[in-house]
């Protein structure tokens, strides 16, 4: 799949994956985003909620429990998808409550029903606190299936590799229609108490970093290259780390990428190679450092024969780039070619990796 029409998709799949509660129409988990877990990652939130310091290491340790399961999620039936996620969320809460006081809690389900947008108004909570009529609830309910199945009919037009333009369009067109539900629907005293619900302002439109930390690498003597690294011990630094095969083309063609990175960036940028067989030769770790040696790959490189590197990132396609900021967030990741058909992936990961060395 072209690596555009692929991230595309990603980002469909995303914004589709439901949160946890029940929706104002009984049903349980169909259409109001699950939001909690990415606000918990972005700077921005754990400022607003005081997680600096030693309650921010703390937080971070408790990622280290929960972010792969929500990690590997993403590629999950989306009802599997949904449970996971959900059984995530209560444990955040939990965690959460025991840690901080009631007011941080009620900024944070502010802020939660905020990054929900109209969505949030589907939430039996706030349709009971707006006091919504059965008409306005039913209006808002064919909205939010209008745009849902608009979405799946550009995620369709994405798989089969058609022209995407006019279901693009038509799903921006009923996402704007849904969106423009707070004024046209809502009275102004349910408009007042929607407002004081969502407390004061913030902008979620703007988070910086809302993926999971990045799965450590596994525990092996099976390294190129290098001594057995860990991304723990790379803190600090920029990581960028890709899957590959060595007799898969498409991997090839982003070779000369990785090892111009690997020259650019010394010092602070490290290049991975994580080399996951497809083909039985692959399963060969003399054949496998003999290709490297003969690509030229002079960079640290992860002999992952038994696929648990793969497993553990719930992993899809040769190739695949993933770039992890300096604190261990995952920031992005690209799949397949960087250049596919005139694609500039090489330099959107370029432009990403000079802001993260810029960051703290």
């Amino acid at each position: 799949m072209h690596p555009i029409r692929s991230a595309l998709l990603l980002v469909l799949v995303m914004l589709g994956r439901p949160a946890a509660g029940q929706t104002a129409d009984g049903s349980v988990d169909e259409l109001v985003p699950q939001t909690l877990l990415g606000l918990l990652h972005a700077p921005q939130v754990q400022k607003e909620l005081g997680l600096t310091g030693a309650r921010l290491e703390a937080l971070e340790s408790f990622f280290q429990q929960i972010d792969g399961p929500w990690f590997r999620s993403r590629n999950q039936p989306p009802a599997e998808g949904r449970k996971v996620v959900r059984q995530l969320e209560r444990r955040a809460w939990d965690w959460l409550t025991s840690r901080l006081p009631t007011a941080k809690l009620q900024r944070l389900r502010q802020i939660e029903l905020r990054s929900q947008g109209v969505r949030s108004l589907l939430r039996e909570d706030v349709a009971r606190a707006v006091n919504l009529d059965a008409d306005q609830r039913r209006e808002l309910l064919e909205l939010a299936r209008a745009t849902e199945s608009a979405r799946a009919a550009l995620a369709a037009a994405i798989r089969s590799g058609t022209s995407i333009e006019s279901a693009r369009d038509a799903a921006e067109k009923a996402q704007q229609e849904e969106q423009g539900a707070f004024q046209r629907i809502l009275r102004p005293n349910q408009l007042q108490a929607l407002s004081d619900r969502i407390g004061p302002p913030f902008d979620t439109s703007t988070l910086t970093r809302v993926y999971p930390m990045a799965p450590e690498l596994p525990q092996t003597d099976q390294w190129i290259n290098s001594p057995p690294l860990t991304l723990n011990s790379l803190r600090g630094k920029v990581v960028l780390v890709h899957f590959y095969a060595f007799q898969c083309h498409n991997c090839h063609a982003n070779f000369p990428h990785y090892k111009r990175w690997h020259e650019k960036y010394p010092g602070d940028v490290v290049v991975i190679g994580i080399q996951t067989p497809e083909t039985s030769a692959e399963r060969d770790p003399q054949r496998v450092r003999l290709a490297a040696e003969e690509e030229g790959l002079e960079f640290p490189i992860l002999i992952d024969i038994d696929r648990q590197a793969w497993n553990g990132w719930s992993n899809t396609m040769w190739p695949t780039i993933y770039v992890i900021d300096k604190r261990g967030y995952l920031r992005m990741w690209w799949q397949g070619e960087l250049n596919w058909e005139g694609a500039t992936g090489d330099q959107t990961i370029e432009r990403l990796i000079d802001r993260l060395r810029e960051e703290s």
